[in-house]
């Protein structure tokens, strides 16, 4: 069920929303900025319709914004197998920038995709992402998760690399459907691993932690892949980004497999704090 919502998610961001965007931005630039704010004010208003939940008592419930994040925090920091994928995670958004922040400039200037079908390489990723979540259910049942992110992680690496060597724009096409298919399948799994994991009451606390952890290295990976490709070259920053998600599996795998144990490996059970 997880891997369906997700496909309706990229259905509806990638494929409906992108040429939607691009239709409206033909029609006026300042279209589909309008439209989205209005989404938003929608969006709110939905929200505000939603019934009140009485606020939660005791303990875990007292506190403010502040003692909710250091909570989360806390937690996120005792639990080891989580831990180490937040940090895989971290790494993956730092070094995923590098090259994304770029590719728009690598596409068109050192591959030559006409700037009108650069669209198609956006929906590529989305058509990978949509492939992703109807086949992670038979994925998940045969293979173990822990071994599944591992797997993940090891082919984003490569193909990182690869599309920093990619000769054409075919092949550019092909491994970014490859990695919106490895996206989903990482998504899917870590956030049913948070979920079996985090006890109910903290799961909002621990997953905005993780989610910071995840969004928050991209604005720096997007300055440090700036700055490699204005140094060596727009495919630089691909590389390089692939060398170092690579390299911290490398590092963390170790810890990860410990971690992890028999039981998580298995997927079976919750580990303790």
């Amino acid at each position: 069920m997880r891997a369906h919502l997700y496909v309706v998610q990229v259905i509806s961001g990638s494929f409906l929303g992108l040429p939607a965007g691009s239709a409206l931005f033909a029609l006026a630039p300042v279209a589909p900025f309008a439209a989205d704010a209005v989404s938003f004010a929608g969006s709110a208003a939905l929200l505000k319709g939603l019934p009140r939940a009485a606020p939660r008592t005791g303990k875990q419930g007292s506190g403010g914004t502040a003692s909710g994040a250091r909570a989360g925090v806390r937690w996120l920091a005792r639990h080891r197998l989580l831990r180490i994928v937040a940090v895989m995670l971290a790494v993956s958004g730092f070094a995923g920038t590098m090259g994304s922040a770029t590719l728009v400039l690598f596409a068109t200037q050192t591959l030559h995709v006409p700037a009108r079908e650069y669209g198609l390489l956006l929906a590529s990723s989305a058509a990978g992402s949509v492939v992703g979540g109807l086949v992670n259910p038979v994925l998940a049942r045969r293979v173990r998760p822990v071994p599944l992110l591992i797997m993940v992680a090891a082919i984003s690496s490569a193909r990182a690399v690869g599309m920093g060597l990619a000769p054409d724009a075919v092949v550019l096409d092909a491994l970014l459907a490859f990695g919106g298919f490895t996206t989903t399948l990482w998504n899917v799994v870590t956030v049913s691993m948070r979920q079996q994991e985090v006890p109910a009451e903290l799961f909002g606390r621990v997953n905005s932690v993780y989610r910071m952890l995840g969004w928050g290295t991209r604005p720096l990976g997007a300055l440090a892949g700036g700055f490699i490709a204005s140094v060596a070259g727009l495919r630089a920053p691909f590389i390089v980004g692939g060398i170092v998600r690579g390299t911290v599996l490398l590092a963390l795998l170790p810890a990860l497999l410990a971690a992890a144990g028999p039981s998580r490996t298995r997927g079976e059970g919750r580990q303790a704090a």
